[in-house]
């Protein structure tokens, strides 16, 4: 498969696991690592397409380990910052970042990519 022909996926692990009370706090990297299983699992709801999926992790949740279907990246400061970054560098694709974040949205959507929430990933 050509990589540059599939949805570039770029998940906010933090705002997604966060956009749920459900305990995620007291287990940062493990709520990280079902949100990255979830993903191997069921890619973006509702596109049939190609997917390339990069879960970003930052504090706690660093060393959450990539599967088949899910490239982890280890932010080593602030994840939106590593989530731009990654937006920038694949300029000429297609490209989606799910997060709620006002901030992060506003500056991915200035570099051309699209945006969804977490429920397009979430239970």
């Amino acid at each position: 498969m050509d990589d540059n022909a599939a949805l570039l996926v770029i998940v906010d692990a933090a705002n997604v696991v966060g956009s749920v009370p459900d305990g995620w706090w007291r287990d940062r990297r493990g709520a990280a690592e079902r949100l990255r299983d979830r993903l191997a699992a069921d890619g973006l709801r509702g596109y049939e397409g190609a997917q390339e999926i990069v879960l970003v992790v930052e504090g706690a949740a660093r060393g959450v380990e990539p599967v088949p279907g899910v490239r982890v990246e280890a932010a080593p400061g602030s994840g939106d910052d590593r989530i731009v970054e990654l937006v920038a560098g694949s300029a000429g694709r297609s490209r989606l970042v799910v997060t709620a974040d006002r901030e992060l949205r506003r500056r991915v959507t200035e570099l051309g990519a699209d945006v969804t929430g977490p429920r397009s990933v979430r239970d």
